[in-house]
């Protein structure tokens, strides 16, 4: 029998360890990596492909029922045990009903966890058998992936474009189906991690400066929200902007696709460099309108620019924070705009506000609300035309940055 691959997920280091040292006696046994959070685990396992994850149920990112959850629909060849203190029946229906295949509780000796290992390992050999598959697991690539770039603009702060844009990355990740990488663009007042309530240790800016921006490079930048998204964040500080160059964003880009589903990038509310390459890049554009009248008349002139770099095509616009007391109605603002709005996101900042101030999503906080349910239309919108899209010919890529310097040309910069 070949050897079980262990990868050994818990927040505390001395856990690990202990852990470790148990399976050192087992020759049947391999510890492959450790991990010490929900998020790394989920990334190491993803790369590493192990047979089975040993996953604490309490740690402070991602607990380990969340991070079984995604394990079970991202590496589904890998079976997962968890760990806990707590043995009672509510825990263990949870662990389960997320995918576990068994649940150790703590302290526990070397040879209860050897044997828990060992009899989950051949349960799941018995199935594949049985369901004529190998039980050598080949590891998975994700070369059959493209992602979508979706780009969100608007022409001022304020308008909730942030909001929207890490509230429909949340949702697109519900599921757990799909990867969801989160960009922020708006490098010298992001606040993508406020929104999220993420404390970021590395930014864009230092993985510009790293001197690599392969894949597994960029990897290692990314955090990994509760909800299954992965983001990567501004600078921390608006004068290192300067470092990341619109090259450089533009290879992140290119990079990430083939391992997403979708890559949604919030950018600056102004037409420069940065923004305006993502705008390029992406397949879809999602206008941000506010119901006042100079968001609206910003708006205008913004489509008017749109139009003249060729973008009106995958232009969506969405009216945030709609009201039938503003003295606007729907009809007034498209008529203002000569543009179909899509999507509707209705006010209810009583309910929204104290979910933004605590870095709660939305659509996790409040799934119910009517704004929540704007964001579901979007995103069923977009994973309906995930389906029919095809891979960018090379042909296509001669276009990129067409609007950039179209709009050198006009602008001078």
């Amino acid at each position: 029998m070949k050897r079980i691959r262990v990868l050994i997920v818990d927040d505390i280091g001395d856990t690990r360890e202990s852990i470790r040292r148990l399976l050192e006696f087992e020759a049947d046994i391999e510890v492959i990596g450790e991990a010490g959070s929900g998020s790394e685990g989920l990334r190491l396992a993803e790369n590493l492909h192990p047979d089975i994850v040993l996953m604490d149920i309490n740690m402070p990112d991602m607990d380990g029922i969340r991070a079984t959850e995604l394990l079970a629909l991202r590496v589904p060849d890998t079976a997962v045990i968890i760990m806990s203190v707590q043995g009672e029946q509510a825990y263990l229906r949870r662990a389960m009903m997320a995918g576990a295949r068994e649940y150790i509780v703590k302290p526990f000796t070397g040879d209860e966890l050897a044997s828990t290992v060992v009899k989950v390992f051949e349960i799941e050999n018995r199935k594949r058998e049985a369901l004529g598959e190998k039980t050598e697991i080949p590891l998975v690539t994700e070369k059959g992936r493209m992602g979508q770039i979706i780009s969100f603009f608007s022409t001022k702060g304020g308008v909730g474009k942030t909001t929207l844009a890490t509230n429909l990355a949340v949702e697109l990740a519900r599921s757990g189906k799909y990867r969801v990488l989160l960009i922020d663009l708006n490098l010298q007042f992001g606040d993508v991690c406020v929104f999220l309530n993420l404390s970021p240790k590395r930014s864009i800016a230092d993985l510009a400066q790293s001197g690599s921006l392969q894949y597994s490079e960029i990897q290692s930048y990314l955090l990994t929200h509760s909800s299954g998204i992965q983001v990567l964040v501004a600078p921390t500080r608006p004068e290192y902007a300067d470092l990341v160059s619109v090259e450089q964003v533009e290879q992140i880009l290119q990079e990430v696709k083939p391992h997403f589903d979708f890559i949604i990038c919030d950018t600056v509310s102004r037409f420069e460099e940065i923004s305006l390459l993502s705008l390029d890049l992406a397949e879809k554009i999602f206008l941000i309108v506010g119901m006042d009248v100079p968001a609206l008349k910003n708006t205008k002139l913004s489509l008017e620019t749109m139009d003249g770099l060729h973008y009106l095509d995958k232009v969506t616009a969405i009216l945030n924070r709609s009201a039938n007391d503003l003295g606007l109605e729907l009809k007034d603002v498209e008529k203002s705009l000569d543009f179909k709005i899509s999507f509707e996101i209705p006010s209810d900042g009583k309910a929204l506000l104290p979910a933004l101030n605590q870095g709660v999503p939305f659509v996790k906080q409040h799934p119910q609300s009517k704004a929540s349910d704007g964001i579901r239309k979007m995103a069923l919108s977009l994973i309906n035309q995930s389906n029919q899209v095809e891979e960018v010919s090379s042909s296509s890529q001669e276009c990129k940055y067409k609007g950039l310097n179209r709009l050198r040309k006009v602008f001078g910069f």
